[in-house]
């Protein structure tokens, strides 16, 4: 599974129905509309590279209002659930 996490840039007025719009594509888990440098960010999961290759530029970019998208994969996800896991170990006993 590839997890990736695209920034968009959007025009104002489309923020919403963008964001919706994006919401509602396959391989899009998330979307998170924010303050900041970006307007909206996506989190996707996707089966393979070749995937995340047509998802974002294919149909991600081409959403009306869309301006700019930034795709960063994630390598390994950490949190405070594994940690505090990792630590719980052998406290059954």
């Amino acid at each position: 599974m590839v997890t990736a996490i695209v920034l968009i840039q959007a025009s104002a007025d489309s923020i919403p129905d963008a964001a919706q719009a994006i919401a509602d594509i396959d391989g899009v888990n998330e979307v998170y509309s924010c303050a900041g440098d970006v307007d909206l960010i996506a989190v996707v999961k996707v089966s393979q590279h070749e995937d995340l290759a047509a998802l974002v530029p294919a149909r991600i970019s081409k959403v009306p209002g869309v301006l700019n998208t930034d795709t960063h994969i994630a390598f390994r996800s950490y949190s405070k659930r594994d940690s505090d896991a990792a630590f719980a170990i052998g406290l059954d006993e």
